[in-house]
């Protein structure tokens, strides 16, 4: 039987958390997302809280590692599919060399993925990379 997901009140601002709050929320495994904040994975996935969402899934305990996997991938796509405006080539690359650092298969394998991307943007697929089929079935692109 599946455990009910709460709301979690750690959050001052669901919309913009800490990286503190992120951790406290993937850390409790019955927290669901916020429901005050429509599309949260899009708002996380962004450069102030990538660090944190890196360490969140090389976690192998973290409750919300593949939550954190899926906001990584959704990161990546979004730079490379802006034509890296959406975040800049070299925060990306930032991101990449502290995922290495990690020495997580997962986020390994994200960093591989994220480069093959890179080199060729056809390996775009919405499902894999935005709904979050990598991160759920993980595996190596290209």
């Amino acid at each position: 039987m599946l455990e009910e997901q709460k709301e979690f009140a750690g959050f001052a601002n669901p919309v913009n958390p800490t990286p503190e709050e992120l951790r406290a929320w993937a850390f409790d495994p019955a927290a669901g997302p916020p429901q005050t904040a429509a599309q949260w994975d899009l708002l996380l996935a962004d450069d102030p809280l990538m660090p944190t969402l890196v360490e969140l899934a090389a976690d192998p305990v973290c409750p919300k590692r593949t939550f954190a996997l899926h906001c990584l991938y959704l990161y990546a796509a979004d730079a490379v599919r802006t034509g890296f405006r959406a975040h800049p080539k070299r925060k990306v690359r930032k991101v990449m060399e502290q995922a290495e650092a990690a020495q997580d298969a997962w986020v390994d394998l994200w960093v591989q993925n994220t480069q093959a991307l890179i080199r060729d943007p056809d390996l775009f697929d919405y499902h894999d990379w935005c709904q979050g089929g990598l991160a759920r079935r993980p595996r190596r692109l290209g």
